[in-house]
């Protein structure tokens, strides 16, 4: 067996050779071969880490919207072979939405391409898409056409603390009837909270579950949305709304989100994660299904994750 490893995250297991076999470590196909400005889009390698791309195509004006929570250790092979999402995927889609063409060896040894640089490329199979998602078991992929779109001019970020979990989510659900698409919208209960807190040694929170949404667009589309983000978030029942007063802010506010899983890992107990996606209308449900497990079975339960999306990161927490 050949087991192909990137930038080995290892969350899925994806490069745990467990029938033995052969590791081909793909670590140092490193290289951000073109970011062509004309035609929006960029030739990588496969262990080009996420956020290293998504600054070197920020500092033309260009954006690459896919943004796993683990961007600054992950590899675009690697959110490519697991068609990896995060938390703009509600305004923007995931991964598979921004690949063009990818360059693969197959299990033979045979180089493919498939797709191409042009944005209509609709003859035949797609190829590409197949691969995508496909977690190393039709061809190891070594080189990956990406689709780029502007940066968006202005941006805003706020956070929503509410008393519960259920008032989080209904936020969620009162922001989405106002026809708001936030660029992201992320929700963290009160045992991620907690462990967060306890990681980063300060309060985050005046409560017992935090929203943290973002909008993106023009200055007034951006302006607006905020606005009615934050009346959603208050008329759940908010006990506390925070808009992020410059880029430092946000930067923090982010970071603490991205490192909810590492904090709940630092609490010394056993963390078994669950990906689990619904649609986004039924997540109120989705953590009433959570409340009653912890219920029946005296379980901490500890969730977050892309509450615009439908995608909740639910992690039980044993010794």
């Amino acid at each position: 067996p050949l087991v192909v490893r990137g930038a080995g995250t290892g969350y899925t297991g994806g490069a745990v050779p467990t029938r033995g076999g052969v590791v081909l470590s793909m670590e140092r196909l490193n290289r951000i071969i073109d970011i062509d400005q004309t035609n929006l889009l960029a030739v990588v390698e496969p262990n080009v880490i996420t956020g290293d791309l998504q600054r070197a195509v920020e500092a033309v004006g260009l954006f690459y919207p896919p943004d796993p929570a683990s961007l600054e250790t992950s590899s675009i092979g690697g959110n490519v072979a697991e068609c990896a999402g995060g938390p703009r995927a509600f305004k923007y889609g995931t991964t598979k939405r921004y690949v063009l063409a990818l360059e693969a060896v197959l299990p033979g040894g045979e180089i493919v391409r498939t797709g191409s640089k042009a944005v209509k490329n609709v003859v035949g199979y797609d190829l590409t898409q197949l691969l995508v998602g496909s977690e190393g078991t039709l061809a190891i992929i070594t080189q990956v056409t990406l689709r780029l779109i502007p940066m968006p001019p202005a941006r805003a970020t706020l956070s929503a603390a509410f008393a519960d979990i259920r008032g989080a989510v209904d936020g969620v659900t009162a922001l989405l009837r106002r026809r708001v698409v936030p660029a992201a919208v992320e929700l963290i209960d009160a045992d991620s909270l907690r462990a967060a807190e306890a990681y980063a040694g300060r309060t985050l929170a005046k409560g017992d579950a935090l929203l943290i949404v973002e909008c993106d667009g023009t200055q007034a589309s951006v302006a607006d949305e905020i606005e009615s983000v934050e009346a959603a978030c208050r008329d759940a029942g908010a006990a506390e709304v925070t808009r992020a007063a410059s880029d430092a802010e946000r930067d923090a506010l982010w970071t603490v989100r991205r490192q909810v899983s590492l904090a709940l890992r630092a609490t010394g107990l056993l963390k078994i994660n669950h990906d689990v996606v619904v649609p986004r209308g039924r997540v109120p449900e989705l953590f009433e299904v959570v409340e009653r497990l912890r219920g029946r079975f005296n379980l901490r339960i500890a969730s977050f994750g892309h509450a615009g999306d439908g995608n909740i990161h639910v992690n039980f927490m044993v010794d």
